[in-house]
């Protein structure tokens, strides 16, 4: 992704919305919109958005476990299938 041909300034933002949606969404590469020559903001299309919010669950799930292993804090697969059975038979 060349993200070079991609950066805009506010003012393109305001003077061509719509047209700025349409290229995000077709291109389905973010845009970079400047301020006073700053980056300040990223306009994404909501299903790349989407796609990176469940990429960083992912990853904060595997972050977790990771810690887990790390600590120690794990559990058989056998103990585990016992336990929810022992939990099981106690509510039935």
């Amino acid at each position: 992704m060349k993200l070079s041909s991609q950066v805009k300034s506010i003012s393109y933002l305001k003077a061509h919305a719509a047209d700025v949606v349409y290229q995000v969404r077709e291109q389905r590469e973010p845009m970079i919109i400047t301020q006073n020559g700053e980056a300040k903001m990223v306009v994404q299309d909501i299903e790349s958005y989407e796609e990176t919010q469940e990429l960083l669950a992912m990853l904060k799930i595997l972050a977790l476990g990771t810690r887990q292993i790390e600590k120690n804090k794990v559990t058989s697969v056998e103990s585990a299938i016992q336990h929810i059975r022992k939990r099981r038979n106690q509510i039935s």
